[in-house]
């Protein structure tokens, strides 16, 4: 099923460049073709293995680092995506499951055909017609000026939602249900739901987070000249003035994630729902 693969690592942690390193030597002697992130390749001084991100067309990626690095991976790698092995070496790291101690057999264990793929649906987000990079976890709405809250209409295809006042407004896919939004008091979306969630930061007139859809039409525009910015995933800036409409909906493209045990709710129960000390 996998022909060839690329390979993404944090690139500020040494423990996790160089075990790339081993993991690409390692995925070399099964006979495939393998492609390095180019920060990664001169690292490893491999740059005849190196590809950009933009350009790694290859039939499954392995990244090693946390929710970060699958993040900044998704937002580049073209599109559709394939599938991404994730191995955790980041800091909480609620989308990935391999641990790096067993990251040599879950190559073998893909490669004997020994998995099942998670899929999750993106946002799309567009602004006056023009379309931003989809967001795997979330679309972040927030004011330019720290300290300043927002003033947003928010409409669901042609019917008025609502007006509210906030810090921000987090639209976070099934998938980021677990990160920012989940923080900001948005629920947890099951995996089985084809929706995404509206969340506001801090609002100061009472206006609780909504589930949409995914092929609702949401717009959320600003309902006074304001200087606002989108950050799509943690990474990609995008800025607003005047009365904008930003309009998000469920993206067509996906991001799948290579399973090999752990189910949603191991890893909820895991990572976010169980305290330090206590059994999972």
């Amino acid at each position: 099923m996998f022909n060839s693969v690329g390979i993404v690592a944090r690139i500020d942690r040494k423990e996790a460049l160089n075990y790339a390193v081993e993991l690409a030597s390692y995925i070399e002697g099964k006979g495939l073709k393998v492609s390095l992130e180019p920060t990664l390749a001169k690292h490893a001084s491999r740059e005849d293995l190196a590809t950009p991100l933009k350009d790694m067309k290859v039939d499954l990626i392995v990244t090693i680092g946390g929710d970060g690095t699958i993040l900044k991976t998704c937002l580049s790698t073209p599109k559709p995506e394939p599938p991404i092995l994730p191995i955790n070496m980041g800091v909480r790291g609620f989308l990935t499951e391999v641990d790096p101690k067993e990251g040599f057999k879950a190559i073998d264990r893909c490669l004997a055909g020994e998995f099942s793929l998670e899929v999750f649906r993106k946002v799309a987000c567009r602004v006056g017609g023009e379309d931003l990079p989809h967001a795997l976890n979330e679309v972040y709405i927030t004011s330019k000026t720290p300290a300043k809250m927002l003033y947003v209409r928010i409409l669901k295809d042609s019917e008025v939602v609502g007006s509210c006042r906030a810090d921000g407004f987090v639209v976070a896919s099934k998938a980021g249900s677990t990160g920012y939004s989940l923080s900001g008091g948005g629920p947890i979306l099951d995996p089985s739901i084809d929706a995404f969630v509206l969340t506001p930061i801090c609002p100061l007139t009472l206006f609780y987070p909504i589930v949409f859809s995914n092929d609702s039409l949401v717009k959320i525009r600003l309902m006074k000249p304001q200087e606002a910015v989108i950050v799509v995933d943690g990474d990609f800036i995008y800025e607003l003035s005047g009365e904008e409409t930003v309009e998000v909906t469920g993206s067509k493209y996906t991001t799948k994630f290579v399973r090999l045990e752990t189910d949603f709710y191991s890893r909820l129960r895991r990572r976010l729902l169980v305290s330090r000390g206590q059994r999972a």
